[in-house]
């Protein structure tokens, strides 16, 4: 793998992680409902969830896992229920603004939120798959270290990435935070939110 492939591996990845999609609007949700705390943290939990799906990609595990349709409704529906729960979760407990102010959020547990969402994205899994093999040297006796090593870097800009989103996120959090009356209204546009992404991907094809 040459340098010019790598920079351009890195331009490419970048370009992908801040285009608009599920996961933008996922960490952008937790920072204007919780602050910038959380939503980082979450963003770290679902940059994280990379390393797994890389390490499937590298070692052929998804390529097993696509060619089985149960397995794929399996962790689809198991996603998109996780997700629909949060949904719940948001509406049935205390208003998102109220309990950003009253209490901080368990660190562990929104780094787990974006784990999960991440890992059970078998669409996540789909694309490492197709495209970390497009930027290593075909006929290499070391493929599987190569995809690693690009798995790493796309998790490291990620990570900034992903963090910087949860940090202005949580700037219009704190914005909505000194109107009380815009709480309600915050609850039920996350709860949108959460629902519209369990939705489609439980609807979605291979």
């Amino acid at each position: 793998m040459t340098g010019p492939m790598l920079f351009y591996f890195l331009c490419a990845s970048m370009a992908l992680t801040i285009s608009p999609g599920p996961d933008n609007i996922f960490v952008m949700t937790q920072g204007i409902a919780h602050g910038r705390k959380p939503a980082i943290i979450a963003a770290l939990g679902m940059c994280s969830g990379v390393s797994v799906h890389t390490m499937m990609a590298a070692f052929g595990i998804s390529a097993v896992f696509y060619s089985s349709v149960i397995a794929f409704n399996v962790i689809k529906y198991a996603g998109a229920a996780y997700l629909l729960y949060l949904a719940w979760k948001t509406l049935t407990g205390r208003s998102a603004i109220q309990l950003g102010q009253a209490i901080e959020l368990p660190a562990g547990a929104m780094f787990k939120r974006g784990f999960i969402m991440n890992v059970l994205n078998p669409k996540v899994a789909m694309f490492f798959l197709a495209f970390l093999p497009q930027f290593v040297t075909p006929g290499s006796d070391h493929i599987p270290v190569q995809m690693l090593l690009l798995g790493f870097v796309f998790m490291l800009q990620a990570i900034v990435n992903m963090c910087l989103i949860g940090y202005f996120a949580g700037s219009i959090g704190s914005f909505i935070q000194a109107r009380p009356k815009a709480a309600k209204y915050l609850d039920w546009l996350t709860a949108g939110v959460l629902t519209s992404l369990g939705i489609r991907l439980a609807l979605m094809d291979r």
